[in-house]
């Protein structure tokens, strides 16, 4: 069976809009300033290690815009060349090597992971990993917080009821162990363990917006120590 892997981009009170140059977010471009070889390393590891892209239609017409465009690259050529999987209503011929799933996204998804190859890799994606978290269909979260609050913009939980009950979330947390935070920036290296505790604690919770909150106190209290 193969695995679903989310990679997202958080900012500390929880934003994940438009985390690149691409959107009407007024923000938009936030984690360009913070580019650097290991998150160029982070990536490529992951996207080398899956076989397919999983994408909402949102972040996939912001991908389709530009990727296609690009080449020269064993990054890019891997990303145009990817097969990739759309879950949309209203794209109707998808291009980009990319097939749109039909019938219910939850059981064509299911579906995918019965088949045999490697990892199912979703980029941003949030209304899309929001519909898939309380069904259990993503084995691991993979959260890149950066070091900056934004104030406004959607947030990656965005609805305490799409997360079910308590029970439910303590069962994502069970058959999904691996949450994967790194901190992008090298004075909170020592937070990172603390974050990743937090992180898990966050998908149990009903308020993950505090639960950032005091991400931001454990990375005041790192610059203090």
């Amino acid at each position: 069976m193969r695995r679903i892997v989310a990679a997202e981009y958080l900012s500390l009170d929880g934003v994940t809009e438009d985390p690149g140059l691409a959107g009407e977010y007024v923000h938009r471009g936030w984690t360009v300033p913070y580019w650097n070889d290991e998150i160029a390393k982070w990536q490529t590891d992951q996207l080398f290690a899956s076989d397919a892209l999983l994408l909402g239609r949102v972040t996939y017409q912001e991908f389709v815009a530009s990727w296609p465009l690009r080449s020269g690259d064993p990054f890019t050529d891997r990303m145009n060349s990817l097969p990739k999987y759309l879950a949309s209503t209203t794209v109707q011929e998808p291009e980009w090597n990319t097939t749109l799933l039909e019938g219910d996204v939850v059981d064509a998804i299911a579906k995918l992971k019965e088949q045999p190859g490697d990892d199912i890799l979703i980029y941003g994606s949030g209304a899309l990993v929001n519909t898939l978290m309380p069904h259990k269909l993503i084995d691991e979260y993979r959260f890149m917080i950066y070091p900056l609050v934004l104030g406004t913009g959607k947030r990656f939980f965005r609805d305490a009821d799409a997360r079910g009950d308590a029970a439910e979330r303590d069962h994502l947390v069970a058959t999904c162990p691996r949450v994967d935070v790194r901190m992008r920036d090298p004075e909170f290296a020592a937070c990172v363990q603390g974050a990743m505790d937090l992180a898990e604690a966050a998908l149990r919770s009903s308020a993950p917006f505090l639960a950032t909150l005091d991400l931001l106190q454990i990375m005041k209290d790192c610059q203090r120590g």
